[in-house]
């Protein structure tokens, strides 16, 4: 494996500013994190957008949340088919396993890759649509949604309905895995979806009786 190479000298040099200070200043917590395990309240479900900062966003501490990244925060349907699915691997882990409390869907501003989806749909990424992409075959499971905005004239606010859609949908998503439906109906679970706007530092929520996203 001659082809893996040293760190960066400038992540290595963070890296022991944090073991001097962060860490030897909470170095019993630590421990005691490792020891005792995890056991965060919730699971969030965010883009890997290296803007979206979910820690900072609710100042939470390490092994408060079991977090998940992956292009443009979504959640295929339940799929027993017995491939590979690391987004539904890390769904049963916190919910079956863990026992988060609550599952958050985290979208945002400017995201790629639901701008991505939009120029598939619209035939201006033909690399998008080769069999080979995996960016463009993920971007599939939002794709179906691409009409309800079609006929918007002002991109940007397209582009934001749609990153909209693609929390919208990993909700919708959530719901097919039958543990989940289950924990939800019996009151051990709650689903929520959220887009934070990276420029504003705003949040917004989606509520469900309204069927709209609201300023939190």
């Amino acid at each position: 494996m001659n082809y893996a190479k040293p760190l960066p000298s400038y992540l290595v040099q963070r890296y022991h500013g944090w073991k001097a200070t962060s860490y030897a200043e909470n170095r019993a917590w630590y421990r005691r994190l490792a020891e005792e395990g995890q056991r965060p309240r919730a699971m969030v479900i965010s883009c890997c957008d290296s803007r979206v900062h979910v820690t900072s966003i609710f100042g939470a501490d390490q092994g408060e949340f079991f977090i998940h990244r992956n292009i443009a925060n979504l959640v295929p349907p339940y799929e027993p088919d017995g491939d590979h699915h690391g987004t539904s691997a890390a769904v049963e882990y916190a919910v079956r396993f863990l026992k988060v409390a609550h599952l958050i869907v985290l979208g945002h501003s400017s995201c790629g890759g639901v701008q991505g989806c939009i120029d598939m749909c619209e035939g201006r990424a033909p690399e998008l649509e080769e069999k080979t992409s995996f960016v463009g075959r993920w971007m599939d499971i939002l794709k179906p949604k691409f009409g309800d905005i079609a006929g918007m004239d002002n991109t940007r606010e397209r582009a934001r309905d749609f990153e909209h859609l693609a929390v919208m949908t990993s909700l919708e998503n959530l719901m097919t895995f039958p543990f989940i439906k289950d924990a939800v109906e019996s009151g051990e679970l709650s689903l929520h979806g959220l887009w934070t706007d990276i420029g504003e530092g705003g949040l917004m929520s989606f509520d469900g009786q309204q069927g709209k996203f609201i300023p939190v």
